[in-house]
């Protein structure tokens, strides 16, 4: 059983949602330290004049956990969001499929960023119809009574807590993670390997490691097609 776990994004890129396809159960790790200026609360869209940020105003104190950090609601950021994703898209070919569920999203009253990521994530896919379950940490009891652990004795917690016997890392977690701490702990470590897919983008200078709002409003029913496409393993994708 593999299980994958990420802190909850921004509507997050392509390699964030094939990391869930190749999964058994996804995480959401939301009560681990927050950190300013990563894409816990921003990603980038595409605009006619290259990049543009999808920035969500917090209130934050150093050391708040991921699912203590307040949004900053004397900033009106979601009319801010909506009208970028509106100038930005709305003429791309799948626009008005989406806008108005987009809309709907941002009109609730959101006071935690982690609940807002979440809702957009899960928004994501279903609408490319990813099934896989997901969870929140902070939510796995058996957790709470172990609040010191490290960053790899935490993964291989939640990873046997939900009954996975494989951690699906990022490729990045080559860079950080204490790679045999897995094994002896009987997980089984596997990176993932994903080439960022080319996709019809409204401009002909292609941008790839951008928010899958790109992808989504550009390609439409495809979207999950082409993310499958860049997943060189695409045997093991979960239906």
């Amino acid at each position: 059983m593999i299980c994958s776990i990420h802190q909850p994004q921004t509507f997050p890129w392509l390699g964030y949602f094939a990391k869930i396809m190749q999964s058994d159960i996804f995480v959401f790790i939301d009560n681990v330290q927050f950190k300013k200026n990563e894409w816990q609360n921003r990603n980038k869209i595409r605009s006619h004049n290259g990049l543009q940020w999808l920035t969500t105003p917090i209130i934050h104190n150093f050391g708040q956990l991921i699912n203590e950090v307040k949004i900053n609601s004397t900033i009106n950021w979601q009319n801010k969001h909506i009208q970028a994703i509106k100038t930005c898209y709305a003429k791309a070919p799948y626009f008005h499929l989406y806008f108005q569920e987009i809309e709907e999203i941002y009109s609730s009253n959101w006071v935690y960023l982690s609940d807002f990521n979440i809702k957009t994530v899960h928004w994501i896919m279903d609408k490319i119809g990813i099934k896989t379950p997901t969870i929140i940490s902070s939510e796995i009891k058996d957790l709470s009574c172990f609040p010191e652990l490290s960053a790899e004795e935490r993964l291989i917690a939640i990873t046997k807590s939900v009954g996975a016997d494989i951690y699906l890392s990022g490729a990045g977690g080559h860079n950080y993670l204490t790679t045999e701490l897995f094994p002896v702990n009987g997980i089984d470590l596997q990176f993932q390997d994903f080439e960022h897919p080319r996709y019809n983008q409204l401009c002909d200078d292609f941008i790839s490691h951008i928010s899958i709002l790109d992808l989504i409003l550009n390609e439409g029913p495809n979207s999950r097609q082409i993310i499958e496409g860049g997943t060189k393993c695409p045997s093991q994708l979960k239906k």
